[in-house]
Parts: structure tokens; C-alpha cells; sequence
């Protein structure tokens, strides 16, 4: 999978190093900017998975224009810097920054920290994923217990007795309980 990265550097000749040094180790450069307010727009037009991003420019600076891609997009950002480290150390207190590279840069010190950076990446992206599936479990469970209720209201069943008849009309129908419990909900609600 090609990972997409776009670059952002007010001077030329670095945004040029970093792009043939990325694309010769198997990167995607989408976009380049010189100021934070065309990576903004950029950010927004190409949607890297990545952004390297110098914090000194002009316009607005690497900083704010992390932070807007950070609420608008949630893109994240690896900075490159000539500040010190203790410096730096300011910076790093945003989610979306994934941390820094010094200048002047070499393959040994930006390779390796883009791929820590991209596991970083798909590690949140896994995670979010699985999120999310937790949450539509969470809300499918919801849906089946509030129908559960309905039929033991409504039928005088056991809670046992209740879950049965959704699972076997699921099975009979074969459609997910989730389902049959919307049914029972919005048939029940209308009687009542």
C-alpha cells in the first residue's frame, strides 16, 4: 500500500530533498506547500495520511496550521525542525503530532521516523476500527434488549422466553436479531 504524505517547507530546496527522498523509498508525495496556509487548503484537497511539516513560516506557521488540519481533518503531523529538542518539547502536547525530525535530515533519521509515525497510524486506525465495531455491538445489544422488554411487557414472557422468539423469527427469516427487534419495537409501539 502506497502511503501518501504531503510536504510542507518554505524553503525549496528541503521540500525537494524530502520529496525524492521519499518517493525513492517507496512514498507518495500528494501535495508540497511553502506556508501553513496553503497546507491547509492542501491538506483539504489531497487528505494525506501524513504530513511533514516545517513549524517556522511565513503566513502561519507549522504550529497553527497543525493544529486547524488537527480539528478540521484530524490528519497527523511529524514535524521537521532546526529548533533544539527542548524547544520542540513545547509542540508535542497536540494528538495529531506524531513527533519531529531534526535538520538537517538524512534518510537515517526521516525514513525510520516515518515509519514509526505510519505504525503509529495504523495502530490508532485499528484501534478506532474496533472502536466503533464495539459500539454498533453496544447498540444492536440495546435495540435486541429494549425489544426483549416489549415482548415480556406486552406477552407476559420470561426474559428467556422473550429471547427465544426474536432468535428463532432471526433464524426463520434469516435476518440479523437486530433487525427483528426493530420490527418488534416499532409494531409494538404503534399498538400501544
Amino acid at each position: 500500500m502506497t502511503r501518501k504524505v504531503m510536504i510542507v517547507d518554505d524553503e525549496s530546496l528541503i521540500a525537494m530533498d524530502l520529496k525524492f527522498m521519499l518517493e525513492d523509498n517507496g512514498y507518495e508525495v500528494v501535495a508540497q506547500a511553502n506556508n501553513g496556509e496553503s497546507a491547509i487548503e492542501l491538506a483539504f484537497t489531497h487528505n494525506p495520511q501524513l504530513i511533514l511539516m516545517d513549524i517556522k513560516m511565513p503566513k502561519l506557521d507549522g504550529l497553527k496550521a497543525s493544529k486547524i488540519i488537527e480539528q478540521q481533518l484530524g490528519i497527523p503531523v511529524l514535524f521537521i525542525s532546526a529548533f533544539s529538542e527542548k524547544e520542540l518539547l513545547l509542540y508535542m502536547k497536540q494528538d495529531n503530532i506524531l513527533g519531529y525530525v531534526m535538520k538537517p535530515f538524512s534518510d537515517r533519521n526521516v525514513l525510520p521516523a516515518l515509519e514509526v509515525a505510519f505504525h503509529q497510524i495504523d495502530k490508532f486506525n485499528r484501534l478506532n476500527g474496533e472502536l466503533l465495531h464495539k459500539q454498533t455491538e453496544l447498540e444492536k445489544r440495546k435495540i435486541i434488549e429494549r425489544a426483549k422488554g416489549l415482548l415480556m411487557q406486552s406477552e407476559n414472557l420470561s426474559e428467556n422466553e422473550a429471547y427465544k422468539k426474536i432468535r428463532n423469527e432471526s433464524m426463520q427469516t434469516q435476518q440479523e436479531m437486530v433487525l427483528i427487534a426493530r420490527r418488534i419495537i416499532n409494531s409494538l409501539q404503534v399498538n400501544s
